[in-house]
């Protein structure tokens, strides 16, 4: 299907990886005004088709390039689940091929991806190689649970491990806790278990709010409960929306791998 119609109008994609959901732009032309004004009128849950953020992806060689708008139409540098979301476009476009690797070129670095379907039509499993994580810096405790880590991901979060996330108040907690960053940041609320090697998280997202998913927070989320000697390299993230699986390498590198969703093919005025 073409990105845009002959009615002059765009199609948008919209998926989700494990809940947190996208609208994907393909190769669409420089008049369409892709950008933070479009994607705060579309990612609108009331008044516009609804999402947690804006993709807009084109070829680029054997890959794909990615830039991504938050629902509030500011800019992000990058996101897991996004990624996904966009390479499972991309697949269903004929841009890219399953069990083949490529490249996906985001403003936080190239991170190459392979995807293969799913048990349905619809469905994709996607595997990011993240690039490295940076831990930025330590504290004992805070004012919220048993301590906290500023990890970078390309983008930046940070992760505090204390009580079931189920119980805490995120939507008073998250914007305090962004606001704690001059450029804002990402807030992962962490909890060890059920199970070993694996952790439960709730995510507050800048430019967002709390959303069902994040794929780099379940990487930062997991770089720190390893850095703590908590967990190993082989980490699941258990999530309002599912459970993504992170792996983490001898050289700081992080992958990332998860189910994507196809829900729907949407036609909109540029």
């Amino acid at each position: 299907m073409n990105t845009v119609a002959s009615s002059g109008r765009l199609t948008v994609e919209k998926l989700h990886g494990l809940g947190n959901d996208f609208l994907v732009l393909l190769d669409a032309p420089a008049h369409a005004g892709a950008g933070g004004d479009l994607a705060r009128r579309l990612c609108d849950r009331h008044r516009g088709i609804g999402a947690d953020g804006l993709i807009r992806g084109a070829r680029a060689g054997a890959g794909l390039t990615f830039h991504l708008w938050n629902a509030d139409g500011s800019e992000a540098e990058m996101s897991g689940n996004g990624v996904r979301c966009l390479a499972h476009a991309a697949l269903d476009r004929g841009w890219v091929a399953e069990d083949e690797p490529f490249d996906v070129l985001t403003p936080a670095g190239a991170k190459a991806v392979t995807i293969r379907r799913g048990p349905r039509p619809e469905q994709a499993w996607a595997t990011v190689a993240m690039g490295q994580a940076k831990v930025e810096g330590e504290a004992d405790r805070c004012n919220v649970g048993h301590g906290h880590l500023h990890v970078d991901m390309g983008n930046p979060h940070l992760v505090v491990l204390g009580a079931d996330p189920a119980t805490l108040d995120v939507a008073t907690l998250g914007p305090a806790l962004e606001a704690s960053s001059p450029a804002g940041v990402n807030v992962e609320f962490v909890t060890l278990g059920p199970g070993p090697d694996e952790i439960t998280m709730r995510v507050w997202e800048r430019g967002v709010g709390e959303t069902e998913a994040c794929g780099t927070g379940s990487c930062a989320a997991a770089v720190a409960l390893h850095h703590w000697g908590r967990v190993g390299s082989a980490v699941t993230v258990h999530q309002p929306g599912g459970s993504a699986v992170v792996r983490l390498l001898d050289d700081s590198a992080v992958t990332l791998a998860g189910p994507s969703e196809h829900v729907a093919s949407c036609s909109v005025l540029p």
